[in-house]
């Protein structure tokens, strides 16, 4: 099997002695690994110290893993069948503890001789005035003294469906020692000299032989090192040379002018100073649609910063240039609300502006289509809706789409191919996203911050209430309404769950409506499982002043612009994370009055949702909010990363990591600014390996 040695790690998993075809199957299902290389890249999650013993006086409740040696005896089954388990007893100089057994103890019955120590291993808990151990791993004291497993010992992450082929962490680390000596020779250098020298770093094969089995600390510290700059760096070089690829290939349309569309805009419609920020933005755009290349721009700004009034002027650049612009919106409200907002800005100057959704009507759909095609419709604002078939263009030149991460790949690549030659690309977020993960996410992309609020926007104040509170917050939601002002009570769930003690939306409903009784008051109801229609009409009764009280799920988080809504209430906020959170406050403090978000919560919280709720009351700075929600809760959970298909790290933590991201996106940089096309002999194992790593991920720099 291994006769072609050059090849080996690309054998099929289930030739490793050990393994098999079922345990192959299941290897493949549970963790997609499927040859030798895949296993070898299962690195353990956490490393447990197996050259310190205690001994059973030492034992402490709060000790997550001890290491025992003493005698074993009293062995004893009790119950049948289901309700069966064995138990014995540990005992050494100081004191006993019981083992005990559940399941898979039959061959375990006759093992254990009194006349010999043990080495017992596992996680103490309380049991009466003592402790107990379950499912101890036991082996002879004399087999540790040359075992492998001495010192550090390997974690590895483990599923139902592998424990039941006997695939735990001890059994994935005995396929790790008989793989190890099988590859180690084999395994190939993937990083040059130039990278490895200066850094000292250790060699790709040694990293994974002490990834796996670390000698000591330091050998292991040298292996993380070397196996998380792997790891950025080629993601950074990836990014990096699409981006480059982009703009060699990519010609795009070029915005020589600034003429009276923009000027007069910027001279007579603005009835406010543009922000420094949004200045810095519209110069960074500018430079980018001179340059001959396509756009590809993020722009992020918290709720509120004015990235609206950005993209139009941006499309006003494209209009003097003699070209149509779009915008997408995620939902309807969201569209018709940039399309009402945007009429509004360029009422009188003559720019036609259009709105095509779902909904829009056979007689006003055939005439917007037409509009497009022939020209007459300067600027497009749409939902889905602008991706189909028969929506063409006469002059797409700039296209900007909103919440970006709410639409598919597909979705967007749809709308960037409307133009023969790719049109100028902006893309926007309210999710402010830190600094390392927008170096990961959107490392190809340009990226722009608009990071002030315009003049006159009061901070929202947000303040921690305990359920037992209710009623002051009712009298003070009264007190708001009376003076004109609107609110929002948003709930996690929309039907009651037995797992989670959590306020259920229907039930919250109706309790509002006894607490503000018709016909004084008006409340509204929105959730996802309506039917579009009845949402859209709960959310445009709000939006006209009909009703006072908004009682939503988190649908309205992205969306809905109401400025008279100056209270935001968020039922349960420990249940919410901090992106989500803060999206939800955003959508209060939008008018010129002073706006409160009430987080409501229970009393007893998890140090996490503590600190959570305590950085919301102290901060409105997006950005912040961002950087602590990464730590406390890692990249997978920021939203519309999943689909990114580049944050499925093995050994590097974003959130952790953030100065060997800095580092081998540097690296990366010097090496492709020596070598754009990676032609050097030196770099041919770089360039295999990029292949190796990106040949089925899809960037988001080919569709923004």
């Amino acid at each position: 099997m291994y006769r072609d040695r050059s090849h080996i790690l690309d054998t099929p998993v289930e030739y490793l002695k050990g393994v098999g075809p079922r345990r192959a199957e299941i290897f493949r299902s549970e963790l997609d690994i499927r040859n030798f290389s895949d296993l070898l890249e299962f690195f353990p999650f956490r490393y447990v110290d197996r050259s310190k013993y205690y001994t059973v006086s030492q034992i402490r409740g709060d000790m997550p893993y001890v290491q025992i040696k003493g005698r074993i005896s009293g062995i004893t089954l009790h119950g049948k069948q289901r309700t069966s388990r064995m138990t014995a007893t540990l005992s050494d100089e100081t004191g006993s503890i019981e083992l005990v057994w559940f399941r898979g103890f039959k061959w375990l019955k006759d093992k254990f001789r009194n006349d010999r120590e043990y080495v017992v291993f596992g996680k103490p808990v309380p049991f009466g005035r003592s402790y107990s151990i379950a499912h101890p791993e036991i082996e002879p004291y004399e087999d540790t003294k040359t075992a492998v497993s001495s010192g550090l010992q390997p974690v590895y992450n483990s599923t139902e469906k592998l424990r039941s082929k006997g695939l735990d962490s001890r059994g994935t680390g005995k396929l790790m020692k008989t793989l190890l000596p099988l590859v180690k020779e084999h395994i190939p250098e993937t990083l040059p000299k130039s990278v490895t020298e200066p850094l000292r770093l250790i060699s790709r094969s040694e990293a994974l032989q002490y990834i796996h089995f670390p000698v000591n600390n330091d050998l292991l510290q040298k292996a993380r090192a070397r196996l998380k700059f792997e790891e950025l760096f080629f993601l950074q070089l990836n990014l990096l040379r699409h981006r480059q690829l982009r703009m060699e290939k990519s010609q795009g349309f070029l915005f020589t002018r600034i003429g009276n569309q923009f000027n007069e805009f910027y001279h007579q419609g603005l009835s406010f100073e543009l922000t420094n920020a949004q200045k810095r933005v519209l110069r960074e755009i500018r430079r980018d649609t001179l340059s001959g290349k396509q756009m590809n721009r993020l722009l992020q700004g918290d709720v509120g910063s004015g990235k609206t009034i950005v993209a139009v002027m941006s499309m006003l650049m494209a209009l003097d240039n003699g070209f149509q612009a779009s915008l997408m919106a995620p939902t309807e409200i969201l569209a018709f609300q940039h399309y009402e907002s945007v009429r509004s800005m360029l009422e009188g100057s003559g720019v036609e502006v259009a709105l095509l959704t779902g909904t829009t009507k056979t007689g006003e759909k055939k005439r917007v289509l037409k509009g497009l095609t022939d020209g007459s419709i300067d600027i497009i604002i749409g939902t889905h809706a602008l991706i189909e078939d028969m929506v063409e263009f006469d002059r797409l030149g700039l296209v900007v789409i909103d919440e970006q991460h709410r639409f598919g790949v597909a979705q967007r690549a749809k709308l960037w191919s409307k133009s023969d030659t790719p049109p100028h690309i902006l893309v926007m977020t309210a999710t402010p996203i830190p600094r390392t993960l927008a170096m990961t996410l959107y490392g190809d992309l340009d990226v722009s911050v608009i990071d002030e609020l315009p003049p006159g926007r009061k901070p929202v104040k947000t303040i921690h209430q305990y359920d037992n509170n209710r009623l002051k917050v009712f009298g003070f939601m009264r007190k708001q309404i009376e003076q004109g002002r609107q609110v929002y009570v948003v709930y996690p769930l929309i039907q009651e769950s037995e797992k989670l003690d959590l306020k259920d939306l229907t039930d919250g409903y109706e309790s509002i409506v006894r607490e503000f009784p018709a016909p004084q008051y008006n409340v509204s109801i929105v959730h996802g499982k309506m039917k579009p229609a009845d949402k859209d009409y709960e959310m445009q009764r709000f939006v006209s002043g009909q009703t006072n009280i908004m009682v939503a799920t988190t649908v309205i988080e992205v969306g809905i612009d109401v400025p008279n809504a100056s209270v935001m209430v968020i039922e349960s906020a420990e249940r919410f994370g901090l992106s989500q959170l803060h999206q939800l406050r955003g959508r209060v403090g939008r008018g010129a009055e002073q706006s409160y978000c009430i987080l409501m919560s229970k009393y007893e919280l998890s140090a996490d949702a503590r600190k959570r709720l305590e950085v919301m009351v102290e901060s409105n700075d997006g950005f912040r909010i961002a950087e602590t929600d990464l730590r406390l809760r890692g990249p997978g959970d920021i939203q519309g990363t999943k689909q990114s298909g580049i944050l499925d790290l093995k050994i590097a933590d974003i959130a952790q990591d953030g100065q060997i991201l800095k580092f081998a996106r540097a690296q990366a940089k010097t090496l492709l600014n020596e070598d754009p096309h990676l032609s050097r002999p030196e770099n041919l194992t770089v360039k295999k390996r990029i292949h190796e790593l990106f040949r089925d991920k899809l960037f988001w720099s080919r569709i923004s």
